[in-house]
């Protein structure tokens, strides 16, 4: 006789989407919700209770699951320790140097680049004037969000605002652009660090 193994994978489709978690039948008396050190939703199901209760559970839980899972992730999204003045020039000028031949066969002159503490932007785009600043928290940031942010403010010398025109040109030269635009957002922290000076 084959011993059917106790832990099973499951895919739920909830309130908040679809999600998949480890059932296992132990000897409880409740079901019990557990998510691992990696993300992992895991239910222990008492032996007796029919396996759809833990789907169930899952749908019923799912508002809760989804919040500890964005708050994990935020909290795994550190900002980098800070940086020396040196260094920030460094990493931001090298942002803006990966990016601008994006925009260079657009007929976008090179900017002057201004590094500033701004209180709640990452970067601002003077294009009259032809200079961008961005903000020093971003060297505590991953080079990938540095990137986009530079592309970003050199986008709007060919569109000076948020219209259709720059969305549809960010979308053609960085089309992953809207998840690095989020994915920055669990960086605010940085903005806050560098106005008070703290680590």
């Amino acid at each position: 006789m084959v011993r059917q193994s106790p832990f099973q994978l499951r895919l739920v489709d909830t309130p908040q989407g679809p999600l998949t978690y480890t059932l296992t039948r132990k000897r409880v008396k409740n079901i019990n919700l557990r998510i691992g050190s990696g993300g992992e939703i895991k239910v222990s199901l008492p032996i007796r209770c029919p396996i759809q209760q833990g789907d169930d559970f899952i749908r019923e839980k799912s508002g809760w699951i989804v919040d500890a899972l964005r708050r994990r992730e935020e909290r795994q999204m550190e900002p980098l320790p800070p940086v020396s003045r040196e260094e920030c020039a460094r990493l931001l000028a090298g942002a803006l140097g990966r990016v601008y031949p994006l925009v260079e066969p657009l007929g976008v002159a090179f900017p002057a680049l201004k590094l500033r503490k701004l209180k709640s932007q990452w970067g601002n785009c003077h294009w009259t004037q032809g200079y961008i600043t961005l903000n020093t928290a971003l060297a505590r940031c991953p080079a990938e969000l540095r990137d986009y942010v530079a592309l970003h403010e050199l986008v709007h010398f060919l569109h000076h605002d948020h219209g259709p025109g720059f969305y549809t040109r960010m979308d053609a030269l960085m089309p992953d652009w809207r998840q690095r635009r989020k994915a920055l957002k669990s960086y605010g922290g940085a903005l806050e660090r560098e106005q008070t000076g703290k680590v």
